[in-house]
């Protein structure tokens, strides 16, 4: 069953269906990391049903972004979303393996790549049974080398690469980056309160950047009543985000 809903009062609206993996907060997370400009060329590889495109341009319209993903049911939504708020023109999406990304673009195409990957190994606990839900939880379409190697052939020299992962696997992720020419430069741990141990890491790696990573503050969900913290309801455009 499809399910439509706005990121903020008059905002784009975005769509997800039941049968697919449903968007989570970690999409939202990750579309914060990104510094946006005008004119940027995006890529979303592994884009789902195009709520991180749809995120991305609501933060800054003056976008290009192409998402691709392997599943066509999502991507017969993401259009439909495309469509629906009248982005035809700078948000795009085809069905493609991404690790067949050479037939699709040429190297150096994009200034931006945003993933949200995978996390979990196949032989990492038990699989879904689903297959859409198998593919967007588990590394059996592509692994977290498959998906860095892509980012880099995209990304122009000094392109970013940002992504979200799980904090168990940073070392699979910082060396995964670097092999691939994607030189890791930004990392924020994502806590559900302040002191807390992190859930998710964001992270920007930039090809051919120099070494040099600054590890940022974290990203607490919750302050110590439970309440959303100003940081979190900025990212959901329930207030004003401060300005950097």
């Amino acid at each position: 069953m499809e399910h439509w809903e706005s990121l903020c009062p008059g905002g784009y609206r975005f769509v997800y269906d039941d049968a697919l993996f449903r968007p989570g907060t970690d999409t939202f997370l990750l579309s914060s990391l990104p510094r946006l400009k005008p004119g940027l060329r995006a890529v979303d590889l592994g884009c789902g049903t195009g709520l991180l495109g749809l995120l991305l341009l609501q933060r800054q319209p003056e976008l290009a972004v192409a998402g691709i993903d392997i599943q066509p049911a999502a991507i017969r939504l993401a259009k439909k979303a495309a469509a629906e708020n009248g982005l035809q023109d700078r948000l795009t999406f085809q069905t493609a393996d991404l690790r067949n990304i050479r037939g699709l673009f040429h190297t150096g195409s994009f200034d931006l790549a945003v993933c949200n990957p995978p996390y979990y190994p196949p032989a990492c606990g038990a699989l879904s049974g689903d297959g859409a839900r198998r593919t967007a939880r588990s590394e059996v379409d592509c692994t977290l080398e498959d998906v860095c190697r892509a980012a880099s052939y995209l990304l122009r020299w000094g392109g970013s690469f940002c992504l979200v992962h799980k904090p168990e696997r940073l070392t699979d992720l910082l060396c995964a980056l670097r092999e691939n020419a994607l030189e890791p430069k930004r990392l924020r741990f994502v806590c559900k309160s302040a002191g807390g141990a992190p859930s998710l890491v964001l992270a920007e790696a930039r090809r051919g950047g120099r070494p040099g990573l600054a590890i940022e503050p974290p990203l607490p969900l919750q302050t110590a009543d439970g309440a959303p913290t100003a940081q979190l309801d900025a990212i959901y455009f329930r207030q004003q985000e401060d300005t950097p």
